[in-house]
């Protein structure tokens, strides 16, 4: 498994990946909005602005930088999982988004792959000089608090999100540590 920056080569399985999710009445996050752009244009306006977030001098008021990555199967280049990982915070970021949002297809869930992707994610966060490392998740979202604990997750804080309707749980990742 490796983190793979998005490309035109890509463009039918992140099509495939994102309408798995529908299929299966899945929440998606961590997607660098792919599904939005897919509903309202194309996967080229979305690589634009994938590339676009890394364009430090020139985001957005509001935005911060950004890059996005596909987790895929080195064997079979199947796109398993989707990771954005946020190089600045806002104060929205830091109140109830975070770093890093990821995704799992919902068929490859339960093979411990998200433990696996986030410690990737951790690893390019710990390169950019990210030492402490802000994740949300829905509360009750056990899988997803339980893949963030093992990373190193210790609770920071727990607030009721208006934006999404739930309650979210805060964590904290320490990557100066020899674990990440």
């Amino acid at each position: 498994m490796k983190l793979v920056f998005p490309d035109m080569r890509y463009k039918d399985k992140a099509i495939e990946y994102i309408n798995e999710f529908y299929e299966h009445g899945s929440k998606i996050n961590g997607s660098g909005g792919l599904d939005s752009f897919l509903e309202k244009s194309t996967y080229e306006e979305w690589l634009k602005n994938v590339l676009s977030e890394l364009d430090i001098a020139n985001i957005p008021e509001g935005k911060v930088p950004a890059i996005t990555y596909f987790f895929v199967d080195e064997e079979t280049d199947r796109i398993i999982g989707m990771v954005n990982i946020r190089l600045a915070l806002n104060e929205f970021l830091r109140t109830e988004g975070g770093h890093i949002g990821y995704s799992i297809r919902p068929t490859e869930r339960r093979k411990h792959y998200a433990t696996e992707q986030l410690k990737a994610a951790l690893a390019v966060c710990k390169r950019m000089g990210i030492e402490d490392v802000l994740i949300s998740c829905d509360k009750l979202n056990i899988a997803s608090s339980g893949v963030i604990k093992k990373c190193g997750g210790i609770l920071h804080h727990e607030i009721y999100s208006e934006r999404y309707d739930e309650d979210l749980e805060m964590y904290v990742i320490k990557t100066n540590t020899d674990e990440v």
